[in-house]
């Protein structure tokens, strides 16, 4: 992967996957602009990664056009984006729910997303195309027992990029999901002695997932990453097709790869 030249933007880049994959884009050539509400956090991985750091809370809707402009103002131009902020419930969602806590989840694991993509595509398309990468979880592609809201953001990250995809595709802007398993950071650290001896993916595991996706992937792919297997593709199901053959022929019907 060559990104010389490239300017990158990576949320929750002071630790865990943000980091490595801070790390990997800067090995590529890129200058990276490290977003993350841990300022101290971000400056020291900026430091060490020949970046710039932004600290914001991605939650806030100002939030990233800021830390957009910002990359603009700095490196002169946008041309790679990881969402990948996120955070766990704690809680199941079902019964006694913390209200707070899931608003909380939902403007970190799905809004900033949101909020991320509708900053960066502006800029994007000033450089002529580009990249957005979200980190989903295989708990976007199936339920997770246990945490329910989690598995309900990180489906909705799966949706928005499948649907939004095919909408950019055509300004050659490529936007793509990635859906690790477990991975060994500090959103485990509570639970880390539950796992026993099951394998868990590193931060540099899915940091390497990463640069495989922006060099092959396509348009609305998910790739699922576990540990050792060559990440891929998820293969979706297509749902069956009307019975009406009268159907405006503006909506379509077909099999999701």
């Amino acid at each position: 992967m060559d990104l010389s030249g490239r300017v990158a933007l990576v949320t929750g880049g002071s630790s865990g996957i943000g980091a490595a994959a801070v790390g990997r884009l800067a090995a590529a050539g890129a200058s990276v602009l490290v977003v993350d509400r841990d300022e101290a956090g971000a400056t020291a991985v900026a430091a060490r990664t020949g970046g710039a750091a932004f600290p914001a809370d991605v939650t806030d809707p100002e939030a990233l056009p800021a830390a957009v402009a910002a990359a603009e103002e700095r490196f002169g131009r946008l041309d790679v984006v990881l969402l990948n902020a996120g955070t766990t419930a704690g809680q199941s969602g079902i019964e006694g729910l913390d209200v707070d806590g899931y608003r909380r989840i939902v403007g970190v694991n799905l809004d900033h997303v949101v909020f991320g993509l509708s900053a960066a595509v502006p800029a994007l398309r000033r450089t002529g195309g580009g990249r957005v990468v979200a980190t989903a979880s295989l708990a976007g592609l199936v339920p997770m027992p246990g945490d329910a809201l989690y598995t309900a953001t990180k489906h909705a990250v799966v949706g928005y990029v499948r649907a939004a995809a095919p909408t950019l595709a055509a300004d050659g802007i490529t936007v793509t999901a990635v859906c690790p398993g477990f991975v060994d950071t500090a959103l485990i650290a509570g639970v880390r002695d539950r796992f026993g001896d099951f394998p868990l993916l590193t931060a540099d595991d899915v940091a390497a997932a990463i640069g495989t996706v922006l060099e092959r992937g396509e348009p609305g792919e998910c790739w699922f990453v576990q540990p050792g297997r060559d990440p891929a593709p998820y293969g979706f199901r297509g749902v069956p097709s009307p019975q009406d053959a009268g159907r405006p022929p503006e909506i379509q019907w077909h099999d999701d790869r």
